[in-house]
């Protein structure tokens, strides 16, 4: 009984690149670039750089998103990988699934669900919030005494001009990806042209003075300054501003869902994915940079920095160009956030792991039509009844763990064998056999599936480690908490080294791989799990039940409609139905044999 539920748990999807597509694959560079940077260079852009720098990191509020595009930029070279090897809708979802097996792909998808819902919803109430603020607040006081929602865990009132908006784009969507596409590239370049319009006129009205700020010239009704200069909360304020600003590059993934829809996706989505992550950090540096020396640090507005930076300085043209931009700009990463969730939706429906009706594909339109419609509804909905704080605070988790898990794969799929390969070295795994292949000190140089679960069990000891290193970095730097953390420190890094010491296969051939691998993967997974550390109680709990809600869908219909389950049965049904007939067939033969005796 364990035995079968076990194999059905890592039971692995086929990867059949060749398989047919039953969506439009009319997608080029360009759109899958324009894609990738619309949808992660909204809210962020406009919010993120005045809020980090008002109450956390000041002016190094620069160093804050390069750190965050750092550990982006590795979560981005592995999903660039995936997306050589798999070019199929779906993202992690089904590069998990591939290659570790399909729980694990369930809880992947299902916290992609997540994000890409949360995603749209956020951006959704924030584009709201914003159109509300530029007239006043009127729409937002209309139906706050029209409707006033009185829950602790709801917003103040119901907005359904967000609801409205998601759902338009929905049906945008859902009426063809290239028309969609269109719109979107349209809005991208409206919102590049903002950007550079900031940088121009931000630049000629900085003042690198306000990176030097002494605290005695600090004004005294200031309360939140820290202690000035370029780095007024420390180093710790530069970590707490890095770790909001990685949702400022959260979306860029979205680009890895159209594995089906994209132009010679094997080289296009890779290029697609480094392009926009290189494009969006240089305008987050460069927005940075000019925002803090227009203003110093503790006169920015968090909610809405740019408009105040450019009426204090009294360049009010500037700044309704701005504002309009922002909403242009909020638009495009509405459709970019929602876009990928169908594609999502369609990928595990099409392999049965939920309900089917979402793999269903227009004939006309070409698009997942019902989980294009239900995912607008959906996320609507949560726009409807949640506020942005709330929302923010439930987006990160889902994203982080889905990043982990593509690291992860991206360690065992270099050191696992090809399948005519692993089953052809069938080398017991022993402890004895296995302490002398830890620092592979006889160089074996093709792996073996012995030298595949040294690596695999090394990566699971690295991500209990990474877990206890994080915990101790959330406690005062004592003399036995350095000591306890140097000695976890060198244990990870050792245990690189014995991944590093493991055979490759480097027969693949691939557009495009992660650099220095193991390093770099591991230090995304480490990165990754110490910004999951960050989040609060109420977020876990939140996240936990969203778990709950996906396993009782999963093991009440996935594991039993799986695509991959099904097949192994018909599999398993013809070669016992072969191996009968072969054995009616032997017996005839004795029976034949016998009668001439």
């Amino acid at each position: 009984m364990l035995g079968n539920l076990w194999e059905a748990l890592s039971r692995k999807k086929r990867n059949d690149s060749h398989e047919e597509s039953k969506l439009a694959r009319v997608l080029n560079l360009f759109d899958l670039t324009a894609l990738g940077v619309g949808s992660t260079l909204g809210l962020g852009v406009y919010v993120l750089a005045g809020s980090v720098a008002y109450d956390q990191a000041g002016p190094a509020v620069t160093i804050s998103f390069l750190i965050a595009a750092v550990a982006s930029a590795f979560a981005g070279f592995c999903y660039a990988e995936f997306a050589a090897r798999v070019p199929k809708a779906g993202s992690a979802y089904v590069y998990s699934y591939v290659s570790v097996g399909e729980f694990v792909a369930f809880t992947i998808g299902w916290n992609l669900i997540l994000e890409y819902v949360i995603g749209t919803s956020s951006v959704a109430r924030g584009l709201s919030g914003y159109i509300d603020a530029l007239i006043d607040n009127k729409m937002g006081n209309f139906w706050r005494d029209l409707m006033p929602i009185d829950v602790s865990f709801l917003a103040e009132y119901p907005d359904f001009f967000s609801f409205v908006i998601v759902m338009i784009l929905s049906v945008l969507l859902a009426i063809g990806v290239k028309e969609s596409t269109f719109l979107n590239n349209v809005f991208t370049a409206v919102n590049l042209t903002t950007v550079c319009i900031v940088l121009v006129a931000g630049s000629m009205n900085a003042n690198p003075k306000n990176w030097a700020i002494a605290k005695e010239d600090i004004p005294e009704d200031i309360k939140h300054a820290g202690e000035g200069g370029f780095m007024p909360f420390g180093i710790a304020g530069i970590m707490a501003g890095a770790a909001k600003c990685f949702y400022g590059f959260v979306g860029f993934d979205c680009v890895a869902t159209t594995g089906e829809e994209a132009k010679n996706p094997k080289r296009n989505i890779p290029l697609a994915i480094v392009i926009s992550l290189i494009i969006i950090f240089l305008a987050y540096f460069g927005i940075s940079t000019v925002l803090t020396m227009m203003l110093p640090y503790y006169l920015q507005n968090p909610d809405a920095p740019f408009p105040h930076a450019f009426d204090q300085i009294g360049w009010t043209v500037i700044k309704w160009i701005v504002s309009i931009g922002a909403i242009f700009a909020l638009t495009t990463s509405l459709l970019g956030a929602l876009f990928p969730l169908p594609r999502v939706l369609y990928a595990m429906g099409n392999d049965g792991i939920i309900y089917k009706v979402m793999k269903r594909v227009h004939p006309k339109t070409k698009t997942p039509l019902i989980a294009t419609l239900i995912s607008g509804f959906l996320a609507g909905l949560m726009a409807l009844i949640f506020n942005l704080h709330q929302l923010i605070d439930m987006m990160s988790i889902g994203t982080l763990l889905a990043y982990t898990i593509v690291a992860i794969c991206i360690i065992i799929l270099h050191y696992e064998a090809p399948d005519e390969k692993y089953t052809a070295n069938q080398n017991k795994f022993t402890l004895n056999a296995a302490m002398n292949q830890i620092a592979n000190i006889k160089f074996i140089q093709e792996p073996t599936r012995m030298t595949s679960n040294i690596v695999k069990i090394a990566v699971a000891v690295f991500c209990v480690l990474s877990l206890v290193l994080c915990g101790l970095l959330e406690f005062k730097f004592t003399t036995i908490n350095i000591i306890c953390m140097s000695t976890i420190g060198a244990a990870m890094i050792l245990t690189i080294f014995f991944i590093g010491r493991q055979p490759k296969d480097n027969v693949t051939e691939l557009s495009f791989t992660v650099p220095f691998v193991p390093i770099l993967p591991c230090l995304s997974i480490f990165i990754n799990l110490y910004l999951m550390f960050q989040l609060d109680a109420a977020t876990w709990i939140r996240f936990a039940v969203w778990l709950i809600i996906g396993y009782f869908i999963y093991f009440t219909y996935g594991i039993r409609q799986s695509k991959e389950g099904l097949l192994r049965k018909e599999n398993i049904k013809m070669e016992y139905e072969n191996s009968q007939i072969k054995s009616i067939k032997e017996e005839a033969s004795i029976e034949r044999e016998s009668d001439k005796f």
